[in-house]
């Protein structure tokens, strides 16, 4: 329209809309008039699945609903959906061309409708975050209360303030490998180092970590994602304390660490790669786990029965087998002088 005012303006018209006050307006915002749409970060819908890779629990696509695109997961399969009968069947899976019910929650609020009301805000695709195909179609069908009834409650006392006090940076280290790579003993001198050196810190370790906040999650695909998700959680409360985080635990797939590098936040995250090889972490094995795992003794061991996802935007990697372990101590405190 030019810079022309305007009464109205017709479908494939470029136009400019002026506000009358300061609002923060980006791409998937949305203009309402004469009709209610919901703002939240959960709901329920009721998806196909496309994907040839199965759908899990926990695990993190991007959601398009409308023009807004986000981080979302499914946190719980309610139903699958008989095709034949439409008998309401108990699921944890999804496969291909399998239809069910969940619950989805989002990074953070949206504009959606329930699809019976708005065709466009009711619908939405699902994508896989590492591949970019189109894992899923859905349509919501109501929004969950709970997400209407919680509000983020605001602090006196802010991050900032707690990190200031401490004058230092809080950040979360978040060191990823196979078992026996080194991470928990690089960790473990990294955070003396840095206490030496007057910094608040917290180690929190994968065993620790099992033997305690997640003891009752096992090591299936699922549970693997759900450890990682409360990991990334709490070391973003820790960080809100003000607090240098160490992590040290194997978490092999990608889209699991760019699901703890949402909640923690880009700029708290520092991904540490202890790279030592398969055959060298196997030699180093005193408890003989890589030998159980090789006898079939142990299921889903990452590296011999599960996958182990090389990261693709590691910040250091670190060779434990090529260096001892103060120089690796050094080389990896040297890469993160610029971060902290």
């Amino acid at each position: 329209m030019a810079e022309k005012e305007a009464e109205q303006a017709e479908k494939g018209q470029a136009v400019t809309i002026s506000l009358n006050r300061e609002v923060d307006v980006s791409r998937g915002c949305v203009f309402v008039n004469g009709t209610e749409l919901t703002v939240s970060n959960m709901f329920t819908a009721a998806i196909l699945w496309m994907d040839d890779l199965e759908l899990k629990q926990g695990k993190n696509y991007w959601i398009q609903i409308g023009t807004k695109m986000l981080p979302a997961s499914i946190m719980n399969i309610k139903y699958r959906i008989d095709i034949g009968t439409g008998e309401h069947i108990a699921a944890t899976k999804l496969y291909k061309n399998e239809i069910a019910v969940c619950d989805i929650v989002l990074s953070s609020e949206a504009v959606y409708s329930k699809f019976e009301d708005h065709r466009e805000m009711g619908s939405f695709i699902l994508i896989d975050r590492v591949t970019n195909m189109t894992s899923a179609c859905g349509v919501v069908e109501h929004s969950l209360r709970r997400s209407e009834n919680i509000v983020w409650q605001k602090l006196d006392i802010t991050r900032q303030a707690r990190a200031e006090k401490m004058e230092q940076k809080p950040v979360t280290l978040w060191f990823t490998g196979l078992s026996g790579a080194g991470k928990s003993a690089l960790a473990n001198e990294i955070e003396k180092r840095l206490s030496v050196s007057g910094k608040y810190t917290m180690l929190l370790d994968g065993d620790n970590i099992r033997m305690g906040l997640n003891k009752d999650l096992g090591f299936e695909p699922e549970d693997r994602i759900e450890n990682i998700r409360r990991i990334a959680e709490v070391a973003k409360l820790m960080n809100d304390a003000g607090l240098i985080v160490l992590t040290s635990f194997i978490a092999p797939f990608i889209s699991d660490r760019r699901q703890a590098r949402d909640i923690i936040g880009a700029d708290s995250f520092i991904e540490i790669y202890v790279s030592t090889p398969l055959e060298e972490c196997e030699r180093r094995d005193v408890k003989g786990l890589y030998q159980k795992a090789r006898e079939g003794k142990i299921p889903n061991f990452t590296g011999i029965s599960s996958p182990y996802e090389v990261p693709e935007e590691a910040d250091v990697i670190i060779d434990t087998s090529e260096h001892s372990l103060q120089e690796s101590v050094d080389l990896v405190l040297k890469a993160l002088e610029d971060r902290m």
